[in-house]
């Protein structure tokens, strides 16, 4: 019996499927495989890759935060934001990368001196690497970036 999964942002709906075999997912401490007939959880999720399996396919997603329930093979993940690996424009994910590095080391001219939000910045680094290493993995023709 496969999985029911549904992604879902305050914007829109990401996906919905039926037909689901394993979901790999980055919970807030630490990476969760749900199968079909998983114990009902409830988690909250991290910054990081999504892979959904169905039949031969895996499709790949980026989560930024947000929540995962599975309960009686439906499973509904709650996002702050979600975007298939196609989505991702790998240009303004790799600038958003470099600004938050800089931010992060002081070299932004944009900010004042000592006006750096620090864990805004970190943040903004691990989405944008999220986006970047998603992206180039399952993107042909793209180098991994390790």
């Amino acid at each position: 019996m496969p999985l029911s999964l549904s992604i879902v942002t305050a914007q829109r709906s990401v996906m919905e499927r039926n037909d689901v075999t394993k979901i790999v997912v980055p919970a807030a401490e630490g990476q969760i495989t749900i199968l079909p007939k998983h114990a009902a959880l409830l988690s909250a999720l991290g910054i990081g890759e999504m892979l959904v399996f169905a039949g031969n396919q895996i499709e790949p997603y980026v989560i930024h935060g947000g929540f995962i329930q599975v309960l009686n093979d439906q499973v509904s993940v709650l996002a702050d934001a979600a975007e298939h690996a196609e989505e991702i424009d790998v240009a303004r994910a790799e600038a958003a990368r470099e600004r938050a590095q800089r931010r992060l080391s002081g070299q932004d001219s944009e900010v004042p001196r000592g006006g750096v939000d620090v864990l805004r910045a970190q943040l903004a680094l691990q989405r944008a690497l999220a986006r970047v290493r998603t992206a180039r993995r399952h993107r042909t023709g793209q180098p991994s970036m390790r």
